[in-house]
């Protein structure tokens, strides 16, 4: 059990049969009248961000998610399956649960797995992750203005914006987070 009083960014709770995480907290103490904690809170299930206040000495029970790293196997339909690294088992996963920066996955990479008493409610691709430019049309010199860019299509079937010196078959780094170039890998 957790109280109100003891909130801390990041600390997770139930509450109404949901589990939340705390984004921000805040202690008042007004001259008047009884002190309370303002927090804002989000629904790791849903994701949804909303604002509350609590009596300090309201109490809910402390919500365990866990996190833990999956090897992306392969796709069946609206079926993801990843492998559990120490146990081998594959986990079907619903295409619903996966983050938008899933796009620029492909098979064997390494991915954050979240779940709550065994129902995983979001998936996260890495931060970086290397990829094969399949299709860009050729940069010609002398075409550069400020920081000139041009389509590229990756491996895994997105289309990105990349400076104009990258040719296809090059591997390059790219931000999962904003889905921009970083640099050749």
């Amino acid at each position: 059990m957790v109280t109100a009083g003891d909130f801390r960014n990041g600390m997770t709770f139930e509450m109404d049969g949901n589990v939340f995480q705390i984004v921000e907290f805040q202690h008042v103490k007004p001259g008047k009248g009884a002190a309370f904690v303002r927090t804002k809170i989000r629904n790791v299930i849903q994701g949804t961000i909303i604002e509350k206040t609590f009596n300090p000495s309201d109490k809910f029970p402390t919500a365990y998610v866990e996190r833990k790293d999956m090897e992306y196997s392969y796709t069946d339909g609206d079926l993801y399956y990843f492998m559990d690294p120490e146990t081998y088992e594959l986990v079907p996963i619903g295409a619903d649960v996966l983050s938008d920066s899933f796009k620029f996955v492909k098979e064997n990479f390494v991915c954050r797995v979240a779940s709550y008493k065994g129902k995983v409610f979001s998936v996260d691709a890495p931060n970086f992750v290397e990829l094969q430019v399949t299709k860009t049309d050729p940069g010609f010199k002398g075409d550069t203005a400020t920081n000139a860019t041009k389509p590229a299509t990756l491996e895994t079937g997105v289309e990105i914006r990349v400076p104009l010196f990258i040719d296809e078959g090059e591997m390059i780094r790219v931000d999962t987070r904003t889905g921009e170039y970083m640099e050749r890998a």
